[in-house]
């Protein structure tokens, strides 16, 4: 870890002595006038202005002293900053008081980021655990739910149980970000392929929403996590499904820019007021249309879909016009090094081994359309 030097200058340094200073001048001057006063001192002027400049720089070359005594005590205690393992020593009694004080806070500081850390990670085994235990009585509801003779019936069990199974997977996803690193693969995608399976797990909910939905522009080719990307595209359909009325329009237009390429999802819904555009990606924000439709908002979804397209090298933005609709970007910067122009990916914040797939994509007819 970088040690940052400390930044106090000789200046800074005597304005917090200037009281001292001033009782050092002050001294000086009231000695020699005490001299000069005595009758029985036959001291010169001169001599006391002599005396008066060696005693000033005296107590100048001291000040001096101090503070590069000052600025070495402050870089050691840098140090101590930037690592656990250096003790901090101090020469003066108060230099080692402050280093007592350091010590314990630093053991304070210890502790209680390791009790957090390991209260954390208990959290997060047991979620990934329920989680995990409840898919089995989730699937036998879905058992139960196929056995169902009514089919109104059997299909809004079956509606209400993939809306369980999504909430569930919100929280699988959120417990595992802090371990992203160990739980993704980059690899080459195709975004129309990716966009179609996403919309095939969610027909239900746009054949019982009577939504259509279209996919516009030429298939496209990034560099990203499968799995993470479908869970993104997931979160972002399941919010445009959400607050579109029946028998809405959602269109997925794929884009090749010249530094990125993009996937916007643009819904005809109720779109989100101005004022709360800034904050939708903040987690727990449910706005003004997660109170009012009684949509039962959790305010995860765009926050989970922009942590996880930042930890891709993507992010996400979106635009919206109330009664008008919203149109959500996904961007896929390209790649500014190896000469691979036709690929993107981001410059995530773990390091990655990728390598290049290159087969020869099938024709796809421009402005293809998956109806719903």
């Amino acid at each position: 870890m970088m040690i940052e030097k400390n930044r106090m200058s000789f200046l800074a340094y005597l304005k917090d002595r200037r009281i001292d200073i001033a009782l050092l001048c002050g001294g000086v001057g009231l000695f020699c006038f005490g001299l000069w006063l005595d009758p029985l001192q036959q001291v010169r002027a001169a001599t006391l202005v002599y005396i008066a400049t060696l005693s000033l720089l005296a107590g100048a070359g001291n000040l001096w002293r101090q503070y590069r005594r000052a600025r070495r005590f402050l870089d050691r205690l840098a140090a101590v900053q930037a690592s656990d393992d250096t003790p901090l020593v101090g020469r003066t009694a108060y230099q080692r008081e402050v280093a007592a004080a350091v010590d314990r806070l630093q053991l304070t500081h210890r502790e209680s980021y390791n009790h957090l850390l390991v209260a954390h990670q208990d959290q997060a085994a047991f979620i990934e655990s329920w989680v995990h235990e409840i898919k089995l009585p989730l699937a036998a509801a879905g058992l139960l739910a196929d056995e169902a003779t009514d089919f109104a019936t059997k299909s809004a069990l079956h509606h209400q149980l993939r809306r369980v199974d999504h909430y569930v997977a919100q929280v699988l996803y959120y417990a595992r970000m802090d371990s992203f690193a160990h739980d993704y693969l980059l690899a080459t995608c195709f975004l129309q392929a990716q966009v179609e399976q996403v919309i095939v797990g969610l027909r239900d909910e746009f054949i019982q929403g009577r939504l259509s939905v279209a996919i516009e522009g030429d298939d496209l080719q990034v560099v990203t996590d499968g799995k993470w990307l479908r869970f993104i595209l997931t979160q972002l359909f399941s919010n445009a499904l959400k607050y579109t009325a029946p028998g809405g329009h959602i269109t997925v237009t794929l884009a090749s820019l010249a530094n990125e390429v993009t996937l916007t999802i643009q819904d005809d819904g109720i779109g989100i007021a101005a004022d709360e555009l800034p904050r939708v990606f903040d987690k727990g924000f449910t706005g003004t249309n997660g109170r009012v439709n009684d949509t039962k908002s959790t305010g995860l979804g765009l926050y989970l879909a922009q942590r996880l397209s930042e930890r891709l090298g993507h992010h996400l933005t979106i635009a919206s016009t109330p009664h008008v609709g919203t149109a959500v970007t996904l961007h896929f910067p390209r790649l500014s090094y190896f000469d691979q122009q036709d690929e993107t990916v981001g410059h995530g914040t773990s390091s990655y081994q990728w390598f290049r797939q290159q087969p020869s994509p099938p024709k796809q007819a421009k402005g293809s359309e998956n109806q719903q």
